[in-house]
């Protein structure tokens, strides 16, 4: 698609955006004998093979994973959401309160993900003034534009700190996919929402296209690629087959078909907690654990 805007300084911007890469990618892919195309994270199939240029005969394969899913809790939250309609001070300090729960029940280092910068901000600033107990807890920030050198410091903390480390960071963002903290260096991370992309022009430009083509536009261009965040900053806290951990999923909507039937098969066994439970279910957790 061409298209032309008006940016708010008066500038002028002509773009081609490529909306649908499936026909290049396989014209490129049928000049080799055969392609492999493999993720941790290639859910739901196939929306991946439609966009990536595969045919309907081409092979799918799901290989079961090797970690004792035991070993992770997995709760949904019945009681809060981060919808644009229901944004509210009540619904923030509610997402506080289920931080403090869910990272008192055992010292240890956690990753919070968040839709947005500014959603990262509004939470921490309510839990540092309500819940933050600083002799028993840090917090740290993802920083809007990090230089190398200062995510490697960010990263850096999760071997060394003394106290429960909880680092608030954006879903999408350089902390929420390829990287390694093993065993003990992260045990629990909280997803705040369903990961959706803002609204933007090339999003609704996106979901225009499908829906003409799949009649299925707003999983395409929102959906599906914040469930893919979802999944992917969820991936950081089992890397090993000895590690242990808790993710927490906090938005009622997870527990809605529509994003259930996303999830991958290790999710079949959740617990649903609300804020009156949330403590409690995560402390018989790590009950089962409490000599790793």
């Amino acid at each position: 698609i061409m298209y032309s805007e008006m940016e708010s300084d008066g500038s002028f911007i002509l773009k081609l955006f490529c909306v649908d890469p499936s026909v290049n990618l396989k014209e490129c892919m049928t000049r080799a004998r055969s392609s492999i195309l493999f993720s941790a994270t290639l859910l739901p199939i196939q929306y991946y093979k439609k966009l990536l240029g595969g045919e309907p005969e081409d092979y799918e394969v799901y290989a079961d994973s090797i970690f004792d899913p035991a070993r992770r809790a997995l709760f949904l939250a019945c009681d809060v959401t981060t919808k644009y309609s229901r944004r509210s001070l009540e619904e923030y300090e509610k997402i506080a309160s289920y931080i403090q729960q869910i990272t008192r029940q055992r010292k240890g280092n956690y990753l919070i993900f968040f839709p947005s910068h500014a959603f990262l901000q509004d939470i921490y600033g309510i839990y540092c003034d309500e819940y933050l107990d600083a002799e028993r807890e840090e917090c740290i920030l993802q920083e809007e534009y990090m230089k190398e050198e200062s995510r490697e410091e960010f990263l850096g903390r999760f071997a060394q700190s003394e106290k429960s480390l909880l680092g608030f960071c954006v879903m999408g963002g350089i902390f929420s996919e390829g990287i390694d903290l093993k065993a003990d260096r992260l045990i629990g991370a909280i997803l705040v929402g369903t990961g959706l992309p803002q609204v933007c022009n090339e999003r609704e430009m996106i979901s225009r296209f499908f829906e003409e083509e799949t009649q299925d536009g707003f999983s395409y261009a929102y959906q599906f690629p914040g469930m893919n965040k979802v999944l992917q900053a969820a991936g950081r806290v089992i890397r090993t087959s000895g590690d242990i951990g808790v993710v927490v999923l906090l938005d009622e909507r997870f527990r809605q078909r529509s994003y259930q039937q996303l999830f991958p098969k290790e999710w079949e066994s959740y617990r649903v907690i609300s804020r009156d439970t949330a403590a409690a279910e995560t402390r018989q957790f790590w009950q089962k654990w409490k000599d790793d």
